[in-house]
């Protein structure tokens, strides 16, 4: 089993916590003080696997010797690997599949409040680790993973305080990936260093709506709906998902999916609306504009109450799809929805 790192909390004056003695060898980490009112996103910048396991388990050490719950979602891969170095106290720790649970970005903020609702209840303390970016990303889900790390830090600010580390392969992913890292997280740890990131947006810039453009398809079908053709619209989509070769089940999900989205455009967008549906090589795209304006950022990644009579289709949608795309112009919005097919069709 591999040794975790001796870790001693130390209150400051003002209420804040120091780590301190922690240190191999001739290599003394530099930490930051940590307050405990304040939600602490950090990015772990890290090269290959023995940077990810030192980075990640120093971490974990961190929350065991606190008693801190814990909850890492990585890889199946890391997942095994982190079992294998933590013996006996990977029990203490949760683990998920961020490949099953983040396939659909939006779907990982409302893991972490059932996490923190939970283990976190009476102001218990508690922390995370989630690799939601890894290299294999499409460019569209990579461009919503990096609007996932910036929501964080609006849907967790000013809840009670726990921390969430966000690991990322220096060795794998491009720069501009870990730059953008860096404008996400407040908080930055490479090798024994901690530092606060002098390049993040504030949260009123990470809350903005987000307006950038989609790239447009090369051949698309088009049509209009308002009210009276929403039954009409839903058997379109039903019955291209199937030609495509969705099958019977996915195919009623998009076209379920794009049922609440255009009814939502009636609703909320004016009356009316435009459906664009397409393929790409492994997937069924569908696409709703209408010219209602979304500034929720939230929108979507929060699960409705009960008793809330409205905001259940955006989250139904991300439910269904494997992803979702929102853009909020001041023209209109934009939501397009990505249903992949079974492997065995991908290349018809």
């Amino acid at each position: 089993m591999r040794a975790l790192y001796p870790i001693d909390w130390k209150t400051k004056p003002g209420g804040t916590l120091a780590m301190t003695g922690v240190g191999r060898g001739d290599h003394t980490a530099v930490t930051l003080a940590t307050a405990e009112v304040e939600f602490r996103h950090e990015a772990l910048l890290y090269a290959g696997s023995a940077g990810f396991l030192d980075g990640t388990l120093r971490f974990i050490g961190e929350g065991l010797s606190a008693n801190e719950p814990m909850l890492v979602a990585v890889s199946p891969a890391k997942i095994e690997s982190l079992r294998q170095n933590l013996g006996t106290d990977a029990d203490r720790v949760c683990f998920a599949n961020m490949h099953e649970i983040g396939a659909n970005p939006a779907r990982i903020i409302p893991v972490w409040r059932d996490f923190l609702e939970d283990d976190g209840s009476n102001g218990r303390r508690v922390r995370g680790i989630g690799e939601p970016i890894w290299d294999g990303r499409t460019s569209d889900e990579l461009v919503e993973c990096q609007r996932h790390e910036a929501l964080l830090n609006v849907a967790f600010a000013g809840q009670p305080a726990w921390r969430l580390m966000c690991p990322y392969d220096t060795a794998t992913l491009p720069p501009d990936v870990i730059d953008e890292a860096q404008r996400s997280h407040p908080f930055i740890v490479e090798g024994r260093v901690e530092r606060h990131s002098p390049h993040c947006r504030d949260l009123a810039s990470m809350a903005a709506p987000f307006d950038v453009p989609l790239p447009a398809p090369r051949e698309f079908e088009e049509v209009t709906f308002d009210a009276d053709s929403l039954g009409v619209l839903r058997r379109l989509v039903s019955r291209r998902a199937m030609d495509a070769g969705l099958g019977m089940t996915r195919a009623g999900e998009l076209a379920f999916s794009v049922h609440e989205l255009a009814a939502n455009s009636v609703r909320h967008g004016g009356g009316h609306g435009t459906l664009r549906l397409w393929e790409e090589r492994d997937a069924v795209l569908c696409e709703v504009s209408d010219s209602g304006v979304l500034d929720e950022p939230l929108a979507g990644r929060r699960r409705p109450a009960r008793e809330e009579p409205t905001g259940r289709g955006l989250w139904l949608v991300n439910q269904l799809c494997d992803l979702v795309q929102i853009r909020s112009f001041r023209e209109g919005c934009v939501v397009r929805v990505h249903m992949h097919r079974d492997p065995a069709t991908a290349n018809r």
